[in-house]
């Protein structure tokens, strides 16, 4: 028998630990290389099986978005298309990881409704024909369904699961929403960063306890470039612990983290920043979370491989 509902199946965000831009295909898309954590901060999305076929939903975080431009409703589409399923959904949302700020929040809602729907619906595709549904969707939503902290090169898709430490992360939201398409279109963008293999990467993270992060963000200057007020809060931070802290953009951004060995010493550092800060104009952080770096995707095992 099928299931009627899955109710409160999370969402994670991810951070990108390094992102370098190492070359530009002919079609215009960028060869990326990069780190994806998941981190607790997670929206939670209920699932409610409909005999009908039909879709609807509803939930915070939908006002202006088309439903021809939600990304979860055209997941559930591909996943219907892809297996013929009969069977419809009511989705409902609870957002905590905030649009546009590099934290993957719209790619984790799709590759969580292909996982739970294909739990739901009892279609029992396999990940790696999730990761075939996923990848049209856009270029984040594999590593969601791939479910482990992954080495990504190509456009995203081309992944490989890293071990990582434990670690602790607070991040941070300036008050303002980036257009990655702007940034990837920007022509001062570096776009031929040397490539690194995995092992130099693996070898680099086994030898750190905390510190220096591994690389860099090459999307970062053209980011800071287009909004100063980003630029600013980082500055704000580096310049209250020096050397000792480092902070880095997610993503195409706006937010930024800082790594740390444990929980109780992220929310120190952040108290202590955050206390430290010169006149900090009204609303340089709009949002601020103290987060698990996490080995693996809360709904791996939800997916045979």
């Amino acid at each position: 028998m099928r299931m009627a509902a899955l109710y409160d199946v999370p969402a994670p965000a991810k951070l990108n630990l390094f992102l370098h831009v190492v070359g530009r295909r002919a079609d215009g898309y960028h060869l990326l290389q990069t780190v994806f954590r998941f981190v607790d901060l997670c929206d939670t999305l209920d699932f409610d099986a409909t005999a009908d076929g039909s879709l609807a939903r509803e939930g915070e975080g939908l006002a202006g978005l088309a439903p021809d431009q939600d990304l979860v409703l055209r997941a559930a589409r591909a996943l219907q298309r892809a297996t013929g399923a009969r069977q419809g959904a009511r989705i409902r949302y609870r957002k905590r990881i905030p649009a546009g700020g590099g934290l993957g929040g719209g790619s984790s809602d799709a590759a969580t409704t292909l996982i739970a729907l294909n739990r739901l619906w009892g279609t029992g595709l396999t990940r790696a024909e999730l990761m075939r549904l996923a990848l049209p969707l856009g270029a984040d939503v594999p590593v969601f369904v791939f479910g482990r902290a992954a080495f990504a090169q190509g456009v995203g898709e081309d992944l490989t699961a890293v071990d990582l430490p434990e670690r602790a992360y607070w991040i941070v939201r300036p008050p303002a929403h980036v257009a990655t398409a702007d940034v990837f279109r920007d022509p001062d963008l570096t776009r031929n960063s040397e490539s690194v293999k995995i092992a130099v990467f693996t070898d680099w993270q086994t030898g750190q306890r905390a510190g220096p992060l591994f690389g860099r963000n090459d999307l970062e200057a053209v980011v800071f470039r287009q909004h100063p007020d980003i630029a600013a809060l980082a500055r704000a931070i580096r310049g209250t612990e020096g050397a000792g802290v480092e902070v880095r953009m997610t993503g195409s951004g706006s937010c930024l983290f800082a790594e740390f060995p444990d929980l109780a010493q992220a929310g120190m550092h952040r108290d202590r920043i955050i206390g430290k800060m010169e006149s900090p104009p009204d609303g340089a952080i709009e949002g601020s979370w103290i987060c698990r770096g996490l080995a693996d995707h809360p709904l791996l095992g939800w997916v045979a491989d």
